[in-house]
């Protein structure tokens, strides 16, 4: 057993070795890491999502040693008021995540900064290298409040081949029609003896899109709404054509059947249970990996007069104006919206980058990973519609809308019947002042 003065003398040594070994490394790295200023970002995703943000950051991070970020992950669910809490109490974050439509909540109460000073006088930056559209959501009035970190329209049409193929039909195009989509989910429409229906042709969640893509809106003004134009003669004949696809055609399963199959759409998809089903390219993830049979996607359809219009998503980064740090938060926010982080999230297939170099490249469009037509959603972003920009929207939507469309679905109700009940509703709504 050593003498405690040795040991004494050991510890000392243990502890201060590093001290003395880093005075022999590059003069005031310590001093930059004790004065570095914390960027704290605010975000939510999966598993997946987290590790490309936080990894992709790591390199940037070292070269960035006067800025230490710091990422707080937070349930989708729930984020919008968990982050407007925060701001009342005094403790946001710097920079956070926005979805298009937590955007407008976040917008509506002026809990942002405008970029623009930032984006005027930052040369290595420019606004035009991302898709318009979906810039423009980010957009109120000339001031931009948040940098476009993908674009997500919902497009897609996934489709089967190996069932389109025991069928001996072509797979569909991206210039067909809602009729072709009709004809094509009727061949693959399949029953029992019994005339129980075992296979679907079709299925679609996105229902605003058979509104837009009739040539009808939601609302009289997308940008600033006065008034609903759900009771529009074209958005009631769309919005009929899609319970259509349930109750008079029966090519698309009604929610109590999908609820009685006990499955997921993408199971049912990849089950042969459904032949096509409408949403975004998020679904690439999973049919990638736990999926072996062949498939891809179309966009969705025109109608008979040749209209395309598609709902959409879409995420940026914004600084909240109570950042004691804007200069550095925007640093931040440029590197989480960089070519790097986006070709990353690409190549994982979770989203599709807004930025246009990056959707035309390798990562994207040129890629050999499933969907192989991906890159027809770069046409897609051109017909995007989104959600009205309106403080109150998403509960007029969960009060008025949602509860009519279940009956539309149904059957229990036309779509004329239920959007003139709730069109005088909506209205007052949207004329009611904050």
């Amino acid at each position: 057993m050593r003498p405690k003065h040795t040991r004494l003398v050991s510890l000392l040594l243990i502890l201060f070795l590093p001290l003395a070994s880093s005075c022999g490394q590059k003069k005031g790295t310590q001093a930059e890491h004790l004065q570095a200023v914390e960027v704290k970002v605010a975000f939510w995703g999966g598993p997946e999502e987290i590790d490309i943000i936080t990894q992709s950051m790591a390199g940037w991070q070292k070269e960035h040693p006067n800025i230490r970020v710091r990422f707080e992950h937070n349930p989708y669910t729930g984020y919008d008021s968990k982050i407007l809490t925060r701001v009342a109490g005094g403790a946001a974050p710097d920079v956070i995540a926005a979805e298009v439509n937590y955007f407008v909540t976040f917008a509506t109460r002026s809990v942002f900064i405008s970029l623009n000073p930032f984006i005027n006088e930052d040369k290595t930056f420019s606004l035009g290298d991302f898709f318009p559209s979906i810039v423009g959501r980010f957009t109120v009035g000339s001031q931009v409040y948040a940098i476009p970190r993908d674009v997500a329209p919902f497009a897609c049409v996934f489709y089967n081949k190996d069932l389109f193929d025991q069928e001996g039909l072509p797979y569909p195009a991206d210039d067909w029609t809602w009729e072709d989509l009709l004809k094509t989910a009727q061949a693959l429409t399949k029953r029992d003896a019994s005339g129980r229906i075992t296979q679907y042709g079709f299925y679609a969640w996105a229902w605003q899109n058979f509104i837009y893509g009739n040539g009808g809106d939601l609302v009289d003004d997308v940008k600033m709404p006065t008034k609903a134009a759900l009771d529009n003669p074209k958005t009631i004949e769309g919005l009929q054509f899609y319970a259509d696809l349930i109750n008079k055609y029966q090519v698309m399963p009604t929610p109590l059947a999908l609820a009685n199959l006990g499955m997921g759409v993408d199971m049912m998809f990849a089950g042969g249970r459904l032949a096509m089903f409408l949403s975004g390219i998020w679904e690439t993830p999973a049919l990638r990996a736990k999926y072996s049979f062949r498939w891809d996607v179309a966009m969705f359809p025109k109608n008979r007069e040749g209209i395309r219009r598609i709902g959409s998503g879409g995420t940026g980064y914004g600084i909240l104006r109570s950042s004691k740090h804007p200069k550095e938060a925007w640093e931040v926010v440029k590197a989480l919206t960089s070519a790097p982080v986006q070709a990353e999230l690409a190549r994982r297939g979770l989203a599709q980058p807004a930025l246009r170099a990056v959707a035309q490249g390798e990562s994207w469009a040129l890629s050999a990973e499933p969907p192989l037509n991906k890159k027809m959603l770069n046409e897609a972003v051109n017909y995007i519609v989104f959600d009205p920009f309106h403080t109150k929207w998403r509960e007029i939507e969960a009060k008025f809308i949602l509860p009519e469309l279940d009956l539309v679905k149904v059957g229990k109700e036309t779509s004329e019947e239920a959007m003139r009940k709730i069109t005088p509703k909506i209205n007052q709504v949207l004329q009611e002042k904050d």
